[in-house]
């Protein structure tokens, strides 16, 4: 049955949407429980802080401590609205202490070695902090000295854009894109081979860029180019054949197995390794994502997957649980577990239960019930004002939140609302573990 709204219906469902994230939705009841547990989290980005809020509610007397010398909070799916030019910088810009609750201990600097054995962790000012349970949620690093001839003092300068990089250079991004919008030419735009945090920001900038300039009356000056990293658009296969009909519709064109290799910024070239070898593109603007790792303190710890994703080092974890497969006094959360999906933050949002249920349980001496099934959400932006919402799981299964509603693979307004006005207001219930 076909379901239509009104203009009115479709705000009215944002902002319930909104309001439900921001309460919580329903009432988290569970009883405290009493522990002298040390908890160490390693990480403050949106894995670990939601954790820390949820384990203050629940346990009583538990020594929780968060690891992380980053002062500001990123809300990162906003990096891609700030490089298109539609949000400022500060609107991915907070503090990491607004959200952290007072009776956490947070120390402000990395963890440098995580012995496992010893049940400790170091930090780069010399700290050695004992734990009972740790939790691994430190996010990822953006590798730019993988790719020759770049630096990230180029971004925004002579058609440079990589807006993954942070809100200065997602705001620089913008400025070379503008200018690629205006005066034309060829636009190259770039995906890692690693796994990345939302796989879904690289098709986002590229469509973005393209409306803006048809907008703008300036799309004949542009050649987009989308330079897959392999022979798909998207690792969903419904949602590649749907990109790749969008691509046709709006002269984007596809170059597939195509991996960034090198720039060279004064001649404005770029290479690429591909099936047959290296290919050398000329460009006008190029966006760069780079490949992207765990950090080094988890690879060098031995808690990396020894069989897979070996030249990235995620976490070897439980698909299920999070719960590490040889520790079983630690989990993995966030952009670093080792599980086939779950880069971005709406994953966070569902593994976050899931490792806390764990966390508990191990407390309390039972198995745990809860498990994560993949669930991982992008909210597609095709242009200004439209988006597709593609909810998916583990098994590339479309899970849509609104079914009869939204159609995952319609390009909506209501979609596009949803980003604007739900997104950031869940992100931050979440962040506050009412999410």
């Amino acid at each position: 049955m076909d379901i239509k709204l009104n203009r009115r219906q479709m705000l009215s469902l944002a902002a319930g949407g909104a309001a439900l994230a921001a309460t919580g939705g329903a009432q988290r009841a569970a009883a405290q429980v009493a522990t002298k547990a040390r908890i160490v989290i390693i990480g403050a980005g949106a894995g670990g802080t939601s954790l820390a809020n949820r384990l203050v509610e629940r346990l009583d007397g538990a020594q929780i401590t968060v690891i992380d010398p980053r002062a500001e909070h990123l809300y990162q799916p906003g990096l891609s609205l700030v490089a298109a030019g539609l949000k400022p910088e500060n609107y991915v810009v907070s503090k990491t202490t607004d959200w952290l609750p007072k009776s956490v201990t947070l120390i402000a600097e990395a963890a440098s070695a995580i012995d496992p054995e010893a049940k400790t962790v170091d930090t780069a000012g010399g700290q050695s902090i004992a734990y009972d349970f740790l939790v691994v949620a430190p996010g990822l690093i953006l590798d730019h000295d993988a790719i020759d001839g770049f630096s990230l003092d180029m971004v925004g300068k002579n058609g440079i854009g990589a807006l993954y990089a942070g809100p200065q250079y997602a705001a620089a991004t913008w400025q070379a894109a503008q200018a690629y919008t205006e005066t034309g030419g060829v636009g190259l735009f770039t995906r890692p081979a690693t796994e990345m945090k939302c796989a879904g920001a690289p098709l986002k900038h590229t469509f973005l860029i393209e409306d803006i300039a048809r907008t703008a009356n300036t799309r004949g000056k542009l050649d987009v180019h989308y330079m897959s990293n392999n022979d798909s658009l998207f690792g969903v296969p419904i949602v590649s054949e749907k990109v790749r009909m969008l691509f046709g519709d709006r002269g984007i064109t596809p170059a597939y197995s195509h991996v960034l290799s090198g720039i060279d910024a004064g001649a404005k070239t770029a290479t690429f390794v591909t099936p047959d070898g290296a290919v050398t593109r000329e460009y006008d603007y190029i966006h760069v994502i780079p490949p992207q790792r765990a950090p080094e303190v988890i690879r060098q710890s031995g808690l990396s997957w020894a069989d897979k994703w070996t030249d990235q080092g995620w976490v070897e974890c439980d698909n299920a649980t999070l719960h590490h497969l040889r520790y079983d006094t630690i989990w993995a959360l966030g952009d670093v577990a080792g599980v086939p999906k779950g880069k971005t933050a709406a994953s966070v949002k569902w593994q976050v239960p899931v490792v806390e249920d764990g966390l508990i349980a191990a407390i309390e001496g039972r198995a745990s019930t809860e498990t994560y099934n993949g669930y991982t959400s992008c909210p597609m932006i095709t242009r200004v004002g439209r988006a597709m919402l593609v909810e998916f799981d583990y098994n590339n299964n479309l899970v849509p939140s609104f079914p009869g509603i939204i159609a995952p693979l319609e390009e909506l307004w209501i979609s596009w609302l949803m980003k604007e006005v739900a997104l950031k207001a869940t992100y931050n219930a979440m962040l506050r573990g009412r999410a």
